[in-house]
């Protein structure tokens, strides 16, 4: 499978041959699977007092008053520490114990971050997805492209590229969240848009970009490429960063 490498000025360098795992089988079931275990893994456990409801003076009264043998708190007659009461315990909290972070064998794990990288060429799940994009995917540039240390550059070269429609699109989808997490840090909600896969360092240059994630190819996993768990993110490489990869 070969793929044209662009200038910076949107012409075409060369072309050159992928990494045998852009051919990888689609397993959307494995991909599933490999980004649930990731987002198990910033779960934050949670629990409440282990004693919480039981630190009383209750006891039962006893035979012989035609009551039932529920805790009584001394000096009054409510009952507590038992679940059925009012103002008794809670049957069954939260406890800090439960075992949050899901598991997935290495070599499905593996097998699902090769499915997501193939998928990332499957121009039917891109635009699946709600891409917008001119010309094929992969879309790869000279290495010329992860020296741009302007926003402004890096947006003349997506534009060459036929890619920067997709940015414009998640900026238009900034909306306020509905609930409760307006008030929790996560006032708006956005559109993913371009992944930006680099060799050297994260383009600092592209972070103010709308929905558009910047990472290296030992930064890359599953959940930058199937975000949602679904496959076919609109990525752009460097012709450095497709030589790592074929080397992970």
């Amino acid at each position: 499978m070969k793929a044209q490498v662009k200038t910076i000025e949107g012409g075409v360098a060369r072309d050159i041959e992928l990494p045998v795992m852009f051919k990888e089988e689609y397993r959307p079931d494995l991909i599933k699977k490999a980004v649930l275990a990731l987002q198990s893994t910033r779960r934050q456990p949670h629990g409440t007092y282990p004693y919480a409801g039981i630190c009383s003076s209750a006891v039962g009264w006893g035979s012989g008053r035609g009551a039932s043998h529920v805790p009584r708190i001394k000096n009054g007659s409510r009952a507590a520490k038992v679940p059925q009461a009012k103002g008794g315990r809670e049957a069954h909290p939260p406890v800090v114990a439960k075992v949050l972070e899901k598991q997935i064998n290495q070599k499905e794990k593996q097998k699902a971050f090769r499915s997501a990288i193939a998928a990332s060429v499957q121009e039917d799940l891109v635009r699946g997805r709600g891409h917008l994009f001119d010309g094929s995917v992969p879309v790869v540039f000279e290495d010329k492209f992860e020296t741009l240390d302007r926003t402004r550059d890096v947006i003349s070269a997506l534009t060459a590229a036929g890619v920067f429609q997709d940015v414009e699109r998640a900026k238009e989808s900034r909306k306020v969240r509905a609930g409760r997490g307006k008030m929790r840090g996560r006032r708006y909600k956005q559109r993913k848009s371009l992944l930006i896969v680099t060799a050297g360092q994260p383009m600092r240059s592209a972070r103010n970009l709308a929905g558009v994630d910047a990472v290296t190819v030992d930064q890359l996993n599953v959940e930058h490429l199937a975000p949602g768990m679904q496959a076919g993110r609109l990525t752009v490489w460097t012709e450095s960063a497709l030589a790592r990869l074929e080397g992970k």
